[in-house]
């Protein structure tokens, strides 16, 4: 198990999407509101290397955020 220590994988968390037109992201400054299309109660997904590999939701406590993982996802995703 240690070689796969040394593994780099990309882990993104997914909110939620929207279609901006470049101008408008242009414009855009600090503290900008981008909505998305889903709602608080939505599940957000887990990307591992751009595939979805789990639903989940966001947990906030003080400053830290977290994403506790509630269903994983078929090779389908």
């Amino acid at each position: 198990m240690s070689i796969l220590g040394e593994v780099t994988v990309a882990v993104s968390v997914v909110l939620g999407s929207t279609q901006v037109p470049i101008r408008q992201v242009l414009k855009m400054g600090r503290g900008a509101m981008i909505p998305l299309d889903c709602g608080t109660d939505d599940p957000s997904e887990l990307h591992v290397n751009g595939i979805a590999v789990a639903h989940g939701r966001i947990l906030l406590a003080g400053e830290r955020m977290s994403f506790e993982v509630t269903a994983m996802l078929g090779q389908a995703g």
